[in-house]
């Protein structure tokens, strides 16, 4: 019988990657108190973190709103091990494991993951013996489940799960506006984690954000079919309402979102097939969409040798369309004021490895610096 870790799991998961902040750029511990609480409260148990997160800070976060406040099995706790970023050696990333552990004092971790497997890095698991490491940790108890979080192509999925068929789930990207986009295979690559009976937890959902505030074309259709419901839970609800789901994760930033995550999923109901053909003309404009598909991750500006704010450009560059040109050009001055430029690019190709949504980011810096440098 197949086993599915998700059936007593709700379907709403809290995603700490993009946890408030005060003004210093900390997190702001005393906001997300309250947001763990709610979540809490609602009945809600699954929390998301990675030792990459925050140079992590979203760690010692979780500890200090969640552990040290909660009973152990009041909750389940997953974080990731980044074997690609940082110091490269066997021994740095192993040690990942074991800071991870003494940063959230969880004493387990419900849920592990090889973090943001893809073409570029899927290899440096092998050669430092990852897999064989969280193994031997599962054994001991300190991993009740491990997996990998996977931002690739389905035949690399489909190969990885032939390798390691004793994973228990899989980490995937999947949203509406993803579920047949070519760079992404959202759909492909759920049907593949299925065929080989691995339960999934959802990440962007909302694509980084995106799917709360789509383009006006996309936001006028779910407004007509439904007024009184935000944008962001037709994102969610599409993500949950997929089989063989364990959670959908919300990188939730504010007490707002939080509270507008539980108003829907806190009773749950699966999209009715009259909402699904909603979704469905959003798809066919999103189809035609020429933005930036980046969910401002941050992945590619951790060893920009030149300080450039990626994200930052790329979404001035998306919300510039239509908008009057000075205001693009003003915009893309504060978001580069005192880091790099898109001009000091140096095409190293360090951000395009890095990247899980395959963007070509020296071309479309590229196209930043026509639009927004020059006189």
């Amino acid at each position: 019988m197949e086993r599915y870790l998700g059936e007593n799991t709700p379907k709403l998961g809290f995603g700490l990657m993009r946890l408030p902040k005060l003004a210093d750029g900390s997190i702001d511990i005393e906001q997300t108190k309250v947001m763990v609480d709610l979540f809490m409260e609602a009945g809600f148990t699954y929390y998301d973190t990675a030792y990459v997160y925050d140079n992590g800070e979203s760690e010692k976060a979780a500890k200090a709103a969640l552990v040290d406040r909660y009973p152990r099995e009041s909750y389940t706790l997953c974080t990731k091990l980044c074997a690609w970023m940082g110091e490269h050696s066997e021994k740095a990333a192993k040690q990942q494991f074991y800071t991870s552990l003494e940063r959230t004092g969880a004493g387990y971790f419900d849920y592990y993951l090889l973090h943001a497997l893809q073409r570029s890095n899927y290899k440096v698991y092998d050669e430092y013996h990852i897999w064989d490491f969280v193994k031997e940790q599962k054994e001991k108890g300190l991993i009740k489940n491990y997996g990998f979080s996977f931002h690739a192509d389905p035949e690399l999925l489909e190969e990885l799960l032939n390798d390691h068929p004793d994973v228990d789930f899989v980490q995937l990207q999947i949203n509406y506006a993803d579920w047949e986009n070519p760079g992404v295979q959202a759909r492909k690559c759920w049907e593949i984690a299925r065929k080989h009976g691995k339960s999934i937890t959802i990440m962007e959902p909302v694509k980084g954000g995106a799917l709360a505030d789509p383009v006006p074309e996309v936001q006028e259709i779910l407004k007509t079919a439904n007024p009184d419901v935000s944008l962001a839970s037709w994102a969610v609800r599409f993500a949950a309402s997929l089989d063989g789901i364990i959670t959908v994760l919300s990188g939730m930033s504010n007490i707002e979102q939080m509270k507008d995550n539980i108003s829907y999923m806190k009773d749950f109901k699966p999209l009715s097939e009259e909402e699904q053909s909603v979704i469905r003309k959003a798809q066919n404009v999103l189809e035609g969409d020429k933005a930036i598909p980046c969910t401002a991750c941050h992945y590619c500006t951790e060893g920009c040798p030149k300080n450039i704010p990626i994200p930052e450009i790329f979404s001035v560059k998306n919300r510039q369309r239509g908008n009057a040109e000075f205001r693009g050009r003003r915009e893309y001055t504060i978001a580069t004021e005192g880091k790099g430029r898109a001009s000091d690019c140096i095409e190293c190709g360090q951000c395009e490895n890095a990247c899980p949504q395959q963007i070509n980011v020296i071309t479309r810096l590229k196209d930043c610096v026509a639009q927004f440098e020059q006189e």
